[in-house]
């Protein structure tokens, strides 16, 4: 395997550079996934059959705290990656674990807005809005649930096998992941909360 010591770390093999060439052409995946979503979410937003609506149910405080928590694990994420390429190992970690407890933080509140929902009678079945809702907030939240236990493991490969170009090739691929995620919240946050409690 031959090593290019001009590039980062994450780029520094021809098969770290075609796993990143790889893993944009998944993320065009992922956003045909969302994109069908919201497309969906966007035809059926006012399809409530006598259920409760958007700006009925959302309550813009939990939002931008979540909206928060999400933002700053992507700072937290770039922070690893910017510790990664200056090989310092354990700045990485740190950067990495916060980021990971910020995800979790932010799949708390989700899960419990779920609860709040379902208690204020938007369930998967109440209506075609709050299946869709549910359907899409769901779907990124499992996301960021699989992102969790991504990060997790490549955290235990780190810390057990130091900073290779196998491990920061993995390492910047999940934070492109991570980065993903965030992106798609903010559209989340845009065109299905603000916009719906207006």
């Amino acid at each position: 395997m031959k090593t290019d010591h001009t590039q980062p770390l994450e780029y520094s093999t021809e098969q770290n550079n075609l796993n990143i060439l790889g893993f944009w052409i998944f993320l065009g995946a992922e956003i045909m996934l969302f994109g069908t979503l919201f497309a969906s979410y966007f035809t059926l937003v006012d399809r409530t059959g006598g259920g409760p609506s958007g700006a009925e149910i959302f309550e813009i405080t939990p939002v931008m705290f979540e909206t928060f928590l999400l933002l700053t694990s992507s700072f937290t994420i770039g922070l690893g990656v910017h510790a990664m390429r200056l090989l310092n190992k354990k700045a990485t970690l740190v950067f990495f674990g916060i980021t990971l407890l910020l995800g979790l933080a932010f799949l708390g509140f989700e899960v419990f807005e779920f609860f709040t929902y379902v208690e204020e009678g938007a369930a998967l079945q109440t209506s075609a809005f709050t299946s869709i809702l549910l359907t899409t907030l769901g779907t990124h939240g499992a996301h960021v649930t699989f992102g969790l236990f991504w990060g997790i493991a490549i955290m235990m490969q780190i810390k057990q096998r130091g900073l290779t170009p196998e491990t920061a090739n993995k390492s910047f691929i999940f934070s492109l992941y991570w980065h993903f995620l965030d992106v798609v919240w903010i559209f989340i946050f845009s065109f299905v909360y603000l916009k719906g409690m207006m």
